[in-house]
């Protein structure tokens, strides 16, 4: 059956470890920022495919930076906002409503701003701010930036001097992306990934991670599942679904369940005790579920690993949406979305 990928979303995919590094280049370049002494507190504006980006950096940087970091995914800038903090606002468009509007407030707070976007009012604003701002390539669909989006933030840490190190992850980042591009392209529909996608097949993927590494992996196989495939995904994080969500996972769900494949992502950052709950709450879903499958991410540190369980999970979804028939790159009903909102208040 021939694949209906009216965006090109297989060759953008195949190009993300190229993204990256270009990406890392471009930054290394930056100038007009901050000085490491001048900054309290970080803070990520964004939303959609353009936020994740806030989630990678809280993941792989928060253990290791010095100063805390607080992704935003919404209009309110947070009360501290001040002229100690670096904003990073990000969108792909530059004209996402939220990002604009909390942006906006944080630097009217004296926010150091730091803008990525292709172009739009952001762009816009951050010649007002006189703020960096960091270009995107142009692609299809905001999803398909995402290395484009999410590197440039570690990039700048990096070259503040907050994130000593973080050039060599990078570097292992790159290497590992293009390994696993080789073997997931070179093996076509018989990769692990189109595997994995004939395993979860028409069910609604459950996606268990652990730790804030996991987390972020585990929302951009969401988003993607969603964005992609249009269908349903839902996460949960060890150890905290351990506390709750193992309590909906009774005989009474079973049928809902056998509609639900598990995927449980794993990577070297776990905590022991945590891989233990994997196994442990694996077993006990297992009959209720159509099916339990176990993802391990593959590179060195944690940065690699993150983007290389994202990235397996990209062509997951890919593969999803040629099994069942969908184009991959259209997504109207965010276009409707937007058009409602447009449109005045009722």
């Amino acid at each position: 059956m021939p694949v209906i990928d009216s965006d090109r979303m297989f060759e953008y995919a195949a190009q993300f470890p190229e993204q990256v590094e270009e990406a890392w280049g471009e930054v290394r370049s930056l100038g007009g920022l901050p000085a490491r002494e001048e900054v309290e507190n970080v803070v990520v504006i964004g939303m959609g495919g353009s936020g994740i980006a806030g989630d990678v950096l809280s993941a792989v940087a928060s253990p290791l930076l010095p100063v805390p970091v607080t992704v935003v995914k919404g209009y309110e800038c947070p009360h501290f906002v001040g002229d100690s903090t670096l904003v990073f606002a990000i969108s792909y468009s530059g004209n996402t409503e939220e990002t604009i509007e909390a942006a906006a407030d944080a630097a009217l707070a004296g926010a150091k701003m730091v803008v990525v976007a292709s172009g739009g009012e952001l762009v816009r604003l951050a010649e007002g701010w006189r703020a960096p701002v960091i270009g995107v390539p142009t692609v299809p669909w905001p999803r398909v930036a995402f290395g484009a989006m999410a590197v440039p933030l570690i990039g700048t840490l990096w070259k503040m001097g907050l994130l000593p190190g973080a050039d060599r992850w990078t570097e292992q980042a790159i290497e590992q992306l293009g390994i696993r591009r080789d073997e997931l392209v070179g093996a076509g529909d018989d990769s692990e990934a189109a595997e994995v996608a004939r395993m979860i097949g028409t069910t609604v993927p459950i996606i268990h991670a652990g730790g804030a590494v996991g987390q972020a992996a585990a929302l951009r196989w969401k988003c993607q599942v969603n964005e992609n495939v249009k269908r349903l995904a839902f996460t949960s994080t060890q150890p905290e679904l351990c506390h709750n969500e193992v309590c909906g996972w009774a005989e009474a769900s079973k049928a809902i369940g056998e509609q639900m494949t598990l995927v449980q992502l794993r990577h070297d950052a776990e905590h022991p005790q945590v891989g233990r709950r994997f196994e442990i709450t694996g077993e006990m879903v297992r009959p209720l579920v159509a099916g339990v499958v176990s993802v391990r991410a593959r590179g060195e540190g944690e940065l690699a690993q993150l983007l290389d369980l994202a990235y397996f999970g990209d062509y997951v979804s890919l593969w999803l949406a040629a099994d069942a028939g969908v184009d991959p790159g259209p997504i109207e009903v965010l276009m409707w979305l937007k058009r409602q909102l447009a449109g005045p208040a009722v």
